[in-house]
This record gives C-alpha cells, sequence and structure tokens, in this order.
C-alpha cells in the first residue's frame, strides 16, 4: 500500500516504522523544521517529507493522488482533522484515519467529516482500564468491528456458574457465541451438549457491552473474591 502519514513525532515515527517493515510505501510529512533531522536519522530520507499536511500542495507532493490511506496522528486535532478531510473530499483517498487528542473533539472525526477511523487514545486507554477491571482473567485476543465485538478466551473456574453444564444450558448474553473449547490441548467445537469442565478454556465472540456478563458466567464468582 501507499501510505501518507501527516505527522513524524513518536507515533508517526513508530507507525512508519511498521510499515516500512511490512514492506509497504510510506511518506510523512512533518512541519516543524527542528524535528526534521531527528527523524531523517530513524528512517530514510526519501520517506521524509518537510511541510504541512493540510497544505494541497505539500499532499500533491507526496503522492496523495496515489495514496491507500492517509493517517494523521500529530498532536493538534486540527491538523489532523484537517488533513483527513483534505484527502477524503479533495483528494479521493480511500482510507483515512485520525488520531484525536482531545476527548471533547472525538465528535468531530467522523466520516461526514472526512474521517473513517479515529483514535482516541484517552477513550481507548478509559475503556481498556475499565474492561480489564470488570473482567478479572478474561483475555482479550481480537477486536473486531472497531472494537464492538471482541474475541476472547477464559479458563473456567472450578466455582464457575458454567462449571459442570452443557453449552446449551448456559444463560449465555444475547450478542455472544462459543466458538471453540480447548481441554488438555485438544479443540473441541462448541456443541450445546458439551459440558464445560473447571480448566476449560472458552474462545467466544461477545459484544463489548456484554464482556463483564461473559466473565461472570466462566470465572470466579465475585462472592468467592470478595470474600
Amino acid at each position: 500500500m501507499n501510505v501518507i502519514i501527516v505527522g513524524g513525532g513518536e507515533v508517526g515515527t513508530y507507525l512508519a516504522t511498521l510499515l516500512l517493515s511490512g514492506g509497504h510505501h510510506v511518506t510523512v510529512i512533518e512541519p516543524e523544521r527542528e524535528v526534521l533531522p531527528a527523524l531523517r536519522r530513524n528512517l530514510p530520507t526519501a520517506v521524509v517529507l518537510s511541510g504541512s499536511g493540510t497544505d494541497p500542495a505539500v499532499l500533491t507532493a507526496a503522492g496523495v493522488r496515489e495514496a491507500h490511506v492517509v493517517a494523521a496522528v500529530t498532536g493538534a486535532d486540527e491538523v489532523n482533522l484537517t488533513a483527513t478531510s483534505l484527502a477524503r473530499f479533495e483528494f479521493r483517498v480511500p482510507r483515512t484515519i485520525a488520531r484525536v487528542n482531545c476527548p471533547r473533539n472525538a465528535w468531530l472525526f467522523s466520516p461526514t467529516m472526512g474521517v473513517d477511523v479515529a483514535v482516541n487514545q484517552a477513550d481507548l486507554m478509559a475503556h481498556l482500564i475499565a474492561e480489564e477491571m470488570a473482567v478479572g482473567d478474561m483475555l482479550t485476543l481480537l477486536k473486531l468491528r472497531k472494537g464492538q465485538y471482541s474475541l476472547v478466551a477464559e479458563t473456567v473456574h472450578p466455582r464457575a456458574v458454567a462449571a459442570g453444564k452443557p453449552i446449551g444450558e448456559l444463560d449465555l448474553p444475547s450478542e455472544c457465541v462459543l466458538t471453540a473449547i480447548i481441554r488438555q490441548g485438544q479443540l473441541l467445537l462448541a456443541r450445546a451438549d458439551l459440558v464445560l469442565q473447571a480448566g476449560d478454556e472458552v474462545l467466544a465472540v461477545v459484544h463489548a457491552s456484554q464482556v463483564a456478563s461473559l466473565a461472570a458466567l466462566l470465572g470466579e464468582p465475585q462472592t468467592a473474591q470478595n470474600g
């Protein structure tokens, strides 16, 4: 892919390094002249372009007309929003991604403003902490549909509500599907008649709003934890 990154700070540099290692064509646009020397030490010189990502001429020089993705990751929300809006509406870039620095501005970063994916770091961190506090030992393996669903894994606790019960009799959350059970190294299909045992590792796809309910079904009862 051809990717343009607006912002050559730590986030932009790290993103560029990852993409380059994956064989993608990358151009990093950075307006601050004092940042350029360090940026050119960390990245190939040909990758770095001096200028503003909100300037159509600079975006054109960066190859925006051939870009598959524009990712604006500066520390200024107004720059990120302007850059992605230009990329989408002026140059018809297929995919735009913007970093949101101030959570109060998150509502602006929408498809109608030219942003396909808004990465709200504060919001992600807050939800991650809240989720970890709520789900105990449950492990999130993969986020799906922009975080709406997760592929999770949890080991059935000996005192869990689900222990000793067939899957078909479990009161599972409405937006949750058990996909497989790993028992003593063997992968078992999550059939309705399969009885869950303590120590089984359960793989499930669950909506973000119901992760805690699934954790309560498979994990140690709260009364035991608090007592």
